[in-house]
């Protein structure tokens, strides 16, 4: 990995603490998960490029497919069990294993491929695939988007950002249930748009881009679940509630609470303090929110372009940045991408990880 210091295509200078941890021209690197020395990134195939879904940074600037080459491989109309179609999310758990969130469909906004969209967890030590979670039809509805996942007890929670809503997926038994369908907590309001270089960022027939169901945290002490849209706000509910699969869908509704309104986030990290830390899309800024709500800036950078899932690892934060509203995707085929695509670290506070 390089720790070049640099400045971006703005000419800003690079603020102090910011590293560049690695660049690439061949992926858009909008996921990334830390294990010891190694480093793993993550992009999603609509996004054009011509590197693996995951790689491992070899140190220089090479990528190395992960776990390995097949796992890389698909292509329409191969196997799509075995293999990763669309990685939206990596994520390291506490018991030394890498999950792969595959939405199972190739294109944005498209539908999964039957049997595409599912949990993957290789088991770091041995780098091989341990367990494979599908999420199936009924889970995995016409025009989801699985996005990301977090872990409490011997369950996982998953963002739905296309279809909105949650999913609750049982790890010992594989079983995986749809809550929260529809509801307000989980849909993008109209009303607060994603805002980049000073414009709405908009799909291919001119509306706006409109993202449900995305950011997703556990509290420290596992009693809660904070969740919303991309755009905020977000709400909270407790996991016990969210585990039991006895609970109503009425009374799972009742019991969501607001918790924090935040703007739309491209990102969201939570510390053990409960600090959460959150990337503002739209002033290029990492911030954070402490346990009593006071939001401060950390890092403000025109680099920092729609900083993507960052990872909290080794004291510091870890933030790729895959500059996704530049795609040619929002602006009628051209892109906009400054390219390299890089990876920064910061250091952090001791307590922070």
């Amino acid at each position: 990995m390089t720790g070049t210091q640099a400045q971006s295509s703005d000419n800003a200078q690079q603020p102090d603490g910011l590293i560049i941890a690695a660049e690439t021209r061949r992926m858009i690197w909008n996921a990334v998960a830390v294990d010891g020395d190694r480093v793993f990134v993550a992009g999603p195939r609509w996004a054009g490029v011509n590197g693996p879904a995951i790689a491992l940074i070899d140190g220089k600037d090479g990528l190395i497919p992960y776990p390995d080459a097949s796992w890389n491989a698909w292509q329409p109309g191969s196997d799509v069990t075995k293999t990763f179609v669309n990685v939206n999310a990596i994520r390291r758990d506490d018991h030394n294993g890498l999950w792969v969130i595959d939405t199972g469909s190739p294109t944005f906004g498209g539908d999964p491929l039957p049997g595409a969209a599912k949990a993957v967890r290789i088991d770091l030590a041995t780098n091989r695939i341990g367990r494979i979670y599908p999420l199936g039809p009924r889970v995995a509805l016409p025009g989801s988007y699985v996005d990301d996942i977090r872990f409490h007890g011997d369950h996982a929670y998953l963002t739905d950002a296309g279809r909105a809503g949650l999913i609750v997926l049982d790890l010992r038994s594989g079983e995986a249930r749809r809550v929260l369908d529809g509801a307000p907590s989980v849909t993008a309001p109209t009303g607060r748009p994603i805002v980049m270089d000073g414009e709405i960022v908009r799909m291919p027939d001119g509306s706006p881009l409109r993202v449900n169901s995305d950011p997703l945290e556990v509290s420290p002490d596992g009693r809660y679940l904070y969740f919303g849209s991309l755009h905020g706000p977000w709400s909270r509910i407790e996991t016990r509630l969210l585990d039991d699969p006895g609970i109503s869908a009425s009374e799972l509704a009742s019991n969501v609470e607001a918790w924090a309104d935040l703007p739309p986030v491209g990102g969201t990290a939570m510390a053990p303090d409960g600090t959460l830390y959150f990337t503002d899309l739209a002033n290029e800024a990492l911030k954070k929110r402490a346990p009593d709500g006071t939001i401060t800036t950390v890092v403000q950078y025109p680099g920092l372009h729609w900083v993507d899932a960052p990872a909290l690892a080794g004291g510091f934060i870890w933030l790729p940045v895959p500059q996704l509203d530049r795609l040619p995707l929002f602006h009628k085929g051209t892109s906009k991408v400054v390219w390299p695509i890089r990876l920064y670290r910061y250091k952090l506070d001791a307590q922070a990880n």
